[in-house]
């Protein structure tokens, strides 16, 4: 049974959505819909892809029917028709971009992360993190599984067999046509934040959930000159709410001069301020800052690697830098009520080291980046821990699966998360 389209829209959907693939904010009655028929192929924007329309007649569920009689069941945007999953309809989104040179371990950090937020979150946090479209994070939760799952894998592997390089074409792209030219959109992952049962805010969980929008780019994309109309591969940037710039000390000159000839070190050496301040450059374009006008919005400055420098900061590498605020309780069957916070004057603490350091050896970096934001901060991490091994055999890095322990590599997205979506994320302040 089918009924006339109702103008009217429903509760707890937003009034604007905003296409995570080309930033395009529409109504929510603007949406098209993908045609389910095997026969309805070749929209003229996608060719290789089921159309997508208006709908004028949905069923009883509420869902639109295709020219075949079908039900359909996926949406898109009404501008470069890709799908948006159905979570950016009821939750706002918080877009963070992470960008850094080539070989900078970007993916190595982003799968990490995400490896470790699925546990941290909710078990310190009270807030699940969950993907929101299984299809779209496939490739990034091919990553994790590669590199984190094999936990009775303790083959000595190099670190360049587990992550391929991410490309600038390829399977982490969608081309779009509009008439005769062709525009290639980055793919986003997408993770939904939710408040569980045990956070303070679960009461008001649909003000303080969010759809978090990563997206990873090859380091050639930020190299000048790579940004067209064709290829806005990097144009998210202007509307992340914050910012991470992927640094590799192990690629600097200076900091290899200080770590000898280490065999964990790399041989690459390479300037990498030009891909921050070409990123700033596009970020003022598109945003519409001044040039003598910085951004408001936080970077977060990544030290990869930090398994091989640590020694140069001066001190122990830190523990995790949250604390217990709320114990396990009766109502939470004594397992799931732990509430921590975050202890944000020790991450600053080491900012501040890690500052210091970057002075010394790269003060070019330092300098780019707090000419470019006015909220910098400096985190220390590794993707990978402790453990990675010289291969000689292939002369790269190389880790056994089974002992791979990433450190620190949550903390510029708590950190992130606490500056950019208050109330998520608490706070704890030292006496």
């Amino acid at each position: 049974m089918a009924e006339t389209v109702n103008k009217s829209r429903p509760m707890g959907i937003l009034e604007r959505v905003t296409c995570p693939h080309c930033w395009e904010q529409f109504a929510p009655e603007r949406t098209l819909w993908v045609a389910e028929h095997s026969d309805l192929l070749g929209d003229h924007r996608l060719p290789d892809q089921s159309q997508r329309f208006l709908p004028t007649r949905f069923t009883v569920k509420g869902e639109a029917i295709d020219a075949k009689g079908f039900p359909c069941h996926q949406l898109a945007c009404p501008n470069c028709h890709l799908v948006v999953p159905r979570p950016l309809f009821e939750m706002e989104p918080l877009f963070l971009s992470i960008f850094g040179a080539p070989a900078s371990g970007k993916s190595y950090f982003l799968a990490a992360m995400t490896w470790e937020l699925r546990k941290v979150l909710p078990l310190s946090f009270q807030t699940s993190f969950a993907d929101a479209d299984p299809v779209m994070n496939r490739n990034l939760n091919d990553y994790e599984e590669s590199v984190f799952s094999g936990t009775t894998n303790k083959d000595l592997i190099p670190l360049g067999n587990l992550i391929r390089k991410t490309e600038e074409q390829g399977d982490l792209y969608d081309a779009v046509s509009f008439g005769n030219q062709i525009v290639n959109y980055p793919r986003p992952f997408l993770f939904g934040l939710q408040p569980q049962p045990s956070h303070p805010n679960f009461a008001k969980a649909v003000k303080f959930s969010r759809v978090v929008t990563l997206y990873d780019n090859a380091g050639e994309s930020f190299q000048p000159g790579k940004d067209s109309a064709a290829n806005p591969v990097t144009r998210h940037m202007a509307q992340s709410r914050v910012l991470f710039f992927v640094f590799d000390p192990t690629q600097d000159s200076r900091f290899q001069s200080q770590l000898g000839q280490s065999e964990l070190g790399s041989t690459r050496s390479s300037r990498q301020e030009p891909i921050l301040q070409e990123a700033a450059a596009r970020i003022r374009r598109y945003a519409g800052l001044r040039q003598a006008e910085r951004h408001r919005r936080p970077l977060i400055v990544i030290l990869t690697k930090f398994d091989a420098w640590w020694n140069l900061l001066g001190s122990d590498p830190p523990k995790d830098p949250w604390i217990e605020v709320r114990g396990a309780d009766s109502k939470n069957n004594g397992s799931s009520g732990v509430m921590c916070g975050l202890d944000v004057a020790h991450i600053e603490r080491q900012s501040q080291l890690a500052r210091t350091l970057l002075l010394k050896l790269s003060p070019e970096i330092v300098t780019a980046a707090e000419g470019f934001s006015e909220d910098v901060i400096y985190v220390p991490a590794s993707a990978v821990g402790w453990k990675v091994e010289f291969d000689r055999r292939n002369k790269t890095p190389a880790i056994r699966p089974a002992e791979a322990q990433p450190y620190w590599a949550t903390v510029p997205f708590l950190y992130g998360l606490y500056r950019s979506a208050p109330g998520l994320i608490p706070a704890v302040t030292r006496r």
